[in-house]
């Protein structure tokens, strides 16, 4: 849950994280196919059968070259429906806050490469922080799945994400003072956290940071709306 700052530093340790990816690629390439770790370690039987498979994009060469686990948030549209409705938040919000996520590269060795490189990393397709997903998960029907399997289960990361915009939500004062739309808020508050996202309902000025996220948000509305009323 970062924006423009963070993208820069994602491009600036790139070589470093392609590094460490290769290098983890090589480790896995030696195991058997039918041998132990070959299976994803994000799936219980229930979360599995909902998600779509979440293979990245190959890895090219040159300068367009897709960085290792591209995807498009699209692909998710069914998940992002269904958590969505479950959790009472806009479908469209919720694909919103994956395209502006998807900045980063979401190969699950990758993630787990610069997780080690900077602790405090987020996780998944929804870039979901330790404290956000276990605060939620206390509070809904996942209390038994761990941040850890984030990665490898983007079916996980779209219900946690989509039931952390419903917590947030019930935050929310019914009458605020701000010039921010409910969605707008939500959006805020998944970047910044609900104490900031409570000063904007109250008429605070977000900083630029958060005013870059917002702004991509605006930015990815009508091909979010495109993407959740697809049909599959």
């Amino acid at each position: 849950m970062t924006d423009s700052r963070a993208r820069r530093r994602w491009l600036g340790m790139l070589v470093l994280v392609l590094a460490a990816w290769v290098l983890v690629r090589c480790g896995h390439a030696s195991r058997p196919a039918d041998g132990p770790g070959t299976t994803p370690a994000g799936g219980s039987p229930a979360s599995t059968a909902a998600a779509s498979p979440s293979t990245p994009a190959p890895v090219g060469s040159g300068p367009d070259a897709p960085l290792p686990g591209s995807y498009d948030p699209a692909f998710y549209a069914p998940q992002v429906r269904t958590h969505a409705t479950r959790a009472g938040v806009d479908p469209k919000l919720l694909m919103a806050i994956l395209y502006n996520e998807s900045y980063k590269p979401h190969d699950p060795e990758v993630e787990r490469a610069w997780q080690r490189y900077k602790p405090d990393a987020s996780f998944g397709i929804a870039n979901m922080h330790r404290a956000a997903f276990d605060e939620t998960k206390r509070r809904h029907g996942f209390a038994n799945r761990r941040w850890e399997e984030l990665p490898d289960d983007r079916n996980l990361a779209i219900e946690a994400a989509a039931w952390h915009l419903h917590d947030l939500a019930a935050q929310l004062p019914a009458h605020r003072s701000g010039t921010y739309t409910k969605d707008e808020l939500l959006a805020l508050g998944y970047n910044t956290g609900s104490g900031n996202m409570l000063a904007f309902a109250r008429g605070a000025h977000p900083g630029s940071q958060a005013q870059s996220y917002l702004d991509r948000l605006h930015a990815n509305w009508g091909r979010s709306g495109k993407s959740v009323s697809a049909q599959p």
